[in-house]
């Protein structure tokens, strides 16, 4: 059977949000559903391994009801991932505010909230891909007040067998710079198939460092990992209750251009799901929501807050926030492969 796409409409959406979806065939019973209303959301992914279907992304039970952009799925976070200090920072001279939306702070840009267009696809031999683009003042015009400079973002969802890519391009449509950072929250599921149900799922994030949280936001110092956290080898997730934001990845340095593992999950003696990356994505948060029906492994090319840490002068290292020129283009990749 050839790569395919097609478009189907979901069952029991709420008012207001396109229930379509596009889903890609690989042409080897591998498919990836995106759901442009939702952020461009990758909200599942199956594969095919050693003729065993896996069932790899989680979505939480209120998705297709009550949807929340950031609780299934693969959510997009940009222009900033993660949280923002009581919702303020200062930049070029003017202080801004942003919507307050998960406790004292906000969290997880602006780009999973909004619908996406589709703005292109196709198929090839054994791949099929459908490129979604985010533009900040135009799709979410009260950005405008928020952030410092317009910006798109455009993202291309790859889908090979085992294999399923995302490449973003990151334009600055604006005369004036543009700060920004990316970061991806995939949900994993706790159970990929019937058959290893009852096998400990394991978890590597070969990363040497983590930084310091106090309410979950880094005081900007860096330290080793804890030995209670490390995981630079595989260690079974049962007992692990991890929201943390690490650094410092073994195979981090640049690379001649190729992706570099940030994170790994298995079944001993089974499949393995690597979280790969550009070196740009420099930091990686592990998170292990309380119902241990998923974990995440999130790549960001900034630190939380990172936008109020550089402010601060107390960042231990870099904090990776990335300033694009007027007219900027960048290019970043993120893929996870399963073998």
């Amino acid at each position: 059977m050839p790569a395919a796409i097609r478009r189907q409409r979901l069952p029991n959406t709420v008012e207001n949000l396109n229930p379509e979806v596009v889903i890609l065939s690989d042409g080897f019973g591998g498919e990836a559903v995106i759901w442009p209303a939702l952020g461009f959301n990758c909200i599942g992914w199956t594969c095919d391994w050693q003729g065993r279907q896996l069932n790899l992304v989680h979505q939480d039970p209120a998705l297709f009801t009550h949807p929340s952009p950031t609780r299934s799925g693969n959510p997009v976070l940009f222009p900033f991932p993660n949280r923002i200090r009581h919702g303020k920072y200062d930049w070029a001279g003017h202080t801004y505010s942003l919507p307050i939306n998960h406790g004292d702070t906000s969290i997880h840009g602006f780009a999973c909230r909004v619908p996406w267009r589709v703005v292109s696809e196709g198929v090839a031999e054994g791949e099929a891909w459908v490129t979604g683009e985010y533009h900040g003042f135009l799709d979410n015009p009260s950005t405008s007040e928020q952030w410092p400079a317009d910006h798109i973002l455009r993202l291309t969802c790859r889908l090979n067998r085992g294999r399923l890519g995302f490449e973003a391009e990151i334009l600055n449509p604006d005369p004036i710079t543009l700060p920004w950072g990316l970061g991806y929250h995939p949900y994993f599921r706790s159970n990929w198939h019937a058959d290893f149900a009852n096998s400990p799922l394991e978890i590597r994030v070969q990363a040497t460092s983590s930084w310091e949280l106090e309410n979950c936001l880094p005081t900007g110092k860096v330290r080793p990992v804890d030995k209670s956290k490390d995981l630079s080898q595989w260690h079974s997730l049962t007992d692990l209750n991890l929201d943390d934001v690490l650094t410092g990845l073994a195979n981090q340095p640049d690379n001649d251009g190729l992706l570099v593992e940030c994170g790994a999950l298995r079944y001993p003696g089974g499949p393995t799901l690597r979280v790969l990356a550009d070196p740009v994505f420099r930091h990686v948060v592990v998170f292990t929501p309380a119902d241990r029906a998923s974990v995440c492994i999130e790549p960001y090319t900034c630190v939380t807050d990172a936008i109020n840490l550089e402010a601060s002068g107390k960042c231990e290292m870099p904090s990776g926030l990335i300033e694009s020129p007027p007219g900027g283009h960048f290019r970043a990749e993120m893929a996870w492969e399963i073998s």
